[in-house]
């Protein structure tokens, strides 16, 4: 799992069928202390109802489809990353 915060929303009007309803937001890779780690935002599918300015948690890769649902290979969605949590508090310890 990667930190990331979610700094808007994109809106298709095609998209795969399995995508449809699906809440498609950008979010931006963070560290878990909030430093931003790059400047290029991912689009990501969300599961979770995250919403701008939150601090969340994403899966990506192969984890993404899974946290996406479906009951076979069809109804899988094809996504890169899904947002699977809202952070709502950290605590890092100085011995990482």
């Amino acid at each position: 799992m990667q930190a990331g915060i979610v700094v808007g929303r994109v809106w298709a009007t095609q998209e795969y069928e399995s995508l449809k309803g699906k809440k498609l937001l950008l979010v931006l890779p963070t560290t878990w202390d909030k430093k931003i780690k790059s400047n290029d935002p991912i689009v990501m599918v969300d599961t979770v109802g995250a919403g701008a300015g939150e601090f969340i948690f994403y899966v990506s890769s192969r984890e993404a489809a899974v946290a996406c649902g479906g009951n076979s290979l069809k109804d899988t969605p094809p996504v890169d990353a899904a947002i699977v949590g809202i952070i709502d508090g950290i605590n890092l310890t100085e011995e990482l």
